[in-house]
């Protein structure tokens, strides 16, 4: 089928927001990690400035006259990044809506998903003037941090329906693996949702030994603390740094903890089951993605524990949650593209 000039366009712009979107993600991990989420109290701009250049300049003068009237003023520099990159990411996202509403009367060109992802954006963008405005307050986080991962997953399934992937295959052998697939799935984003709420709640190191906490873990657990998604009681002017008690962070990091073992369970038989049954080279590539992923995955969770949560592990490691929930999406995909007959064909 041929296609016109502003399908191609939507193809390719479609590539580079994915591209631009995994960039967003690992900026915002950036700016999560680094304690810089509050480096600009304000919102759209960094203490009245768009140009981050004046607001670091600004915020340095003022603390050398003043000193500890603001924080350090290198922690404008990756918020402010932060926000022209998704800014940008914006404006990528309204293109390809336009674009889609241009082509809607082509065969098979989505419109609800596109709009759908438009509509998400615009959401993101209130949940990141919340999480400033809010004073980094955990629950914001971390539907924030899930906006971001949610976006990147439905402008991969966008592209491959686009790009009309994966075509026809011919592997009747995984049909019987999507059960195991979709409780992966949901395995998979519970643990990557506990992971960003350890994160928001500054709970990284509330363990530090292996396999999972310091002696006597189990006594000092307190859910109800842990799981308070409203209400915090606490006196500060904002979340940084956490209001938990320790009892509360042990409790987050020990279920991360937990739900990483049982994650790495249901993925790893996955691509093992995958790399058994699959008698195509797509479905083999997928045993093979998943398991190289939920490898690295654990490593980096390992190294973030052993080495003290170092930023571009911690980085590393948010982003590759964010990749092993696309493989899994786009798997899913994959099994359930065209109806299949007994034989594996179409």
């Amino acid at each position: 089928m041929q296609h016109t000039p502003s399908q191609i366009w939507l193809r390719r712009l479609t590539l580079v927001t994915i591209a631009f979107t995994a960039v967003v993600i690992i900026l915002g991990a950036w700016t999560r990690l680094a304690d810089a989420g509050l480096g600009c109290p304000d919102w759209p701009g960094c203490y009245g400035h768009l140009d981050v250049r004046q607001a670091h300049s600004y915020v340095d003068q003022t603390n050398r006259e003043n000193p500890g009237t603001y924080r350090e003023a290198f922690t404008t520099i990756p918020e402010m990044i932060h926000r022209y990159f998704a800014g940008t990411l914006g404006l990528l996202v309204l293109a390809i809506t336009a674009l889609s509403w241009v082509n809607r009367k082509q065969p098979g060109q989505p419109l609800a998903l596109p709009s759908g992802l438009l509509a998400l954006v615009i959401f993101q963008a209130l949940l990141g003037k919340w999480t400033v405005t809010m004073g980094l307050q955990p629950t914001i986080v971390l539907l924030h941090l899930a906006g971001g991962f949610t976006t990147l997953i439905l402008l991969c399934w966008l592209a491959a329906r686009l790009y009309q992937w994966p075509g026809t295959v011919r592997d009747a052998a995984v049909r019987g693996l999507k059960p195991l697939a979709i409780v992966t799935l949901v395995v998979m984003s519970l643990q990557t949702a506990l992971g960003g709420w350890t994160a928001a709640n500054y709970a990284a190191v509330a363990c530090t030994e292996l396999p999972i906490c310091e002696a006597g873990w189990t006594q000092r657990l307190d859910f109800g603390e842990a799981f308070t998604f409203f209400g915090h009681d606490h006196d500060g002017p904002d979340y940084e740094f956490g209001v938990l008690e320790h009892e509360g962070r042990t409790t987050i990091h020990v279920m991360h903890r937990i739900g990483a073992l049982v994650a790495f369970v249901f993925a790893g038989a996955l691509a093992i089951a995958l790399l058994w049954r699959a008698r195509s080279t797509l479905f083999r590539n997928f045993g093979l993605a998943i398991g190289a992923a939920l490898l690295v995955q654990f490593g980096l969770g390992v190294s973030n524990i052993v080495f003290h949560v170092p930023l571009s592990v911690a980085v590393a490691h948010n982003f590759g949650a964010a990749v092993l929930l696309v493989v899994l999406v786009l798997f899913l995909r994959a099994i359930h593209h065209e109806p299949w007959g007994e034989d594996g064909n179409h």
